[in-house]
């Protein structure tokens, strides 16, 4: 994620912002600029950016930004949508009755406005519900029952379900503990649902990637069914790190597919906030990786990329520790698993540039995403 400032006074400001803190201009997010822009009340419930790329254009605020406060996204003044880009994906939404389903309603809306911003700087195509009724992309945000019955979080032909209990911090905490695992965030479930989406639409029906892709992952034909069975009765290998991200990657080779795009998209958003700050690493020893301030879009290579990774988790988990806390970056990526990071990298690239020059004319988001090479 990339820093913003306030178009009225330069101050910083952040993805979720909806108000200036300096100058208290209101702030929302314009999904043609991919940018967080100021805004100036034009009246009738209209506002005027006061970005420099909107050239004075005028916008309304999303329903859910302006009734439900769980949004900060802007809709074209002119446009017959109420809810923006992002809210019109969300087709069930939490019982707002019980108490603490707003905060949590509102959490999950902010994980998935990440999810989008990456997926538009990567150059992907989203298509809604309304776009593609058998395929496009909606989720639903449902709780358990009181009847025992429990919600699972998943994907169903381009249908993303979470249970809205992940947003409870305490609860992912103890499910996390529970299930023995390094990391679990709500971003992290969105970044890997949405790798199942992108299986069927990029890889599973397509003959480039398709062979490749049981080369390094496995033949996804063999049934989930018996595979999710014996990973829950018998659990990972051994030495499932030699060879996979996760424990759970190793269950089937659809998780693994999706563990595997969950900790790329990780990677270049964390690379991105770093660069975006104006990061640099430069240690004493020469022999030691570097990172340099060029964005992982504009990387020639997943080579590239790779390697200014590396030292940045060096760093991040260096400063955990001094600050008392577990690593933030509990990972070790064997050979194998960068090679599947590779061919994540190479897919992502590839059907970016198609989704680039299908358009009559590029954004700078989407020129900077057809830069990466396979």
């Amino acid at each position: 994620m990339k820093t913003f400032h306030c178009n009225r006074c330069s101050h910083l400001v952040f993805f979720e912002n909806v108000l200036c803190e300096r100058c208290e201009a209101l702030l929302g997010y314009v999904p043609e600029l991919r940018e967080i822009s100021a805004f100036e009340d034009a009246g009738e419930g209209r506002w005027r950016s006061l970005h420099p790329e909107a050239d004075g254009a005028l916008y309304r605020q999303c329903h859910n930004y302006s009734v439900e406060n769980v949004c900060n996204w802007m809709i074209p003044a002119d446009s017959e949508d109420t809810l923006c880009q992002s809210c019109q994906l969300t087709h069930t939404i939490p019982n707002l009755g019980e108490p603490d389903n707003r905060l949590y309603w509102y959490r999950l809306e902010v994980a998935k406005r990440r999810l989008l911003y990456t997926l538009a700087e990567f150059g992907l195509d989203i298509e809604s519900r309304q776009e593609d009724p058998e395929h496009g992309l909606a989720f639903e945000f449902l709780e358990d029952g009181g009847d025992g019955s429990r919600v699972m979080t998943g994907h169903d032909n381009g249908l993303i379900t979470l249970n809205i209990a992940e947003a409870d911090d305490a609860h992912r905490e103890k499910v996390r503990t529970a299930m023995g695992e390094p990391y679990r965030t709500l971003l992290g479930h969105f970044r890997h649902e949405i790798g199942h989406y992108y299986f069927s639409q990029l890889v599973e029906n397509n003959p480039r990637w398709l062979e490749p892709f049981r080369k390094l992952f496995g033949d996804e034909r063999a049934d989930y069914g018996e595979a999710l069975d014996a990973y829950y009765c018998d659990g990972a290998p051994a030495d499932w790190q030699a060879s996979y991200i996760s424990a759970y990657a190793t269950m089937h080779p659809w998780e693994d597919w999706a563990e595997t795009w969950a900790h790329y998209m990780l990677i270049v958003d964390v690379l991105d906030t770093s660069t975006s700050y104006g990061v640099a690493l430069l240690p004493d020893d020469p022999s030691e990786p570097t990172l340099t301030d060029r964005t992982p879009v504009e990387d020639a290579s997943f080579d590239n990329l790779m390697k200014r990774w590396y030292p940045l988790t060096y760093a991040l988990n260096s400063l955990n520790r001094s600050l008392g806390m577990a690593d933030g970056y509990p990972f070790t990526l064997a050979v194998p698993v960068v090679d599947k990071l590779r061919f994540v990298h190479r897919v992502i690239a590839d059907a970016g540039n198609k989704s680039s020059t299908s358009q009559s004319s590029k954004s700078p988001a989407k020129e900077a995403a057809s830069k990466q090479a396979t």
